[in-house]
């Protein structure tokens, strides 16, 4: 079990402001490079994209070596989580890679928002296809373990100093939503009941990968979990590519 307990006494401003903006920089950069450069270079689209992403993950760190003065390596690592998230990831993603082969790409359901996708591929300087499985690859491999640490390590728990696990869980998904949201948007419509029905299973994922960190206080099983399923994700995306 994840060793550390909630305060009972209330957070600083400066921890409480922390959070905050750790709970919304993400969707402040996913609606900047999704919606407001949408139509912009390519150049410009990855530009922001990395700075944002640097900003993001190296918040976690300053905050919590300069301002929290905490050690930041385990002396040793707890494997109790993977097998849970192994099976997580594995079941979510054959369900996921079922439902569209079986239903969803038949169905023709991604009809209207193909052309969005394709053009954000485009968008983003992804022209061949082995440049899409080299994303796919580093999203599904790197980019999954930087963000199970910025939601589950960092954002996740901070919110258990001061809250119920419950509550931190609760809080941490929905922000972990949040920007997916803004993503499913850009495709399918905010007024779509499907941009809601997809974020909700990303709470969902995120509840679930704050569990268990909690449980196995590593962030191996989430991260073995997140990286599976967004295989799967890309695995989807690039049937639905333009080349």
């Amino acid at each position: 079990m994840n060793s550390e307990a909630n305060s009972s006494s209330p957070p600083p401003l400066s921890h409480v402001a922390a959070i905050l903006a750790a709970l919304m920089f993400p969707s402040l950069l996913t609606f900047t490079y999704f919606v407001v450069l949408s139509h912009r270079s390519p150049g410009l689209q990855q530009g922001t994209y990395a700075l944002g992403k640097c900003i993001q993950f190296v918040f976690p760190l300053f905050w919590a070596v300069l301002v929290l003065k905490e050690r930041l390596w385990q002396k040793r690592v707890r494997t109790s989580g993977i097998l849970p998230g192994f099976l997580f990831g594995v079941v979510v993603s054959v369900a996921m890679l079922l439902l569209y082969q079986l239903v969803i790409r038949p169905s023709g359901f991604f009809a209207d928002a193909t052309p969005a996708i394709q053009a954000k591929i485009s968008g983003l300087g992804l022209y061949s296809a082995w440049q899409f499985i080299a994303l796919g690859i580093f999203f599904a491999a790197v980019h999954s373990v930087l963000e199970e640490y910025y939601w589950r390590w960092f954002v996740f728990r901070q919110l258990r100093r001061y809250t119920p696990l419950g509550i931190a869980i609760l809080i941490s998904s929905l922000g972990f939503m949040a920007h997916h949201v803004i993503l499913l948007a850009s495709y399918f419509g905010w007024t779509s009941p499907v941009t809601y029905v997809f974020s909700c299973g990303v709470a969902i994922g995120g509840a679930v990968w704050a569990f268990l960190y909690e449980y196995s206080g590593s962030l191996l099983g989430p991260w073995l979990s997140h990286a599976l399923i967004d295989a799967a994700i890309f695995t989807v995306g690039y049937d639905l590519a333009p080349f």
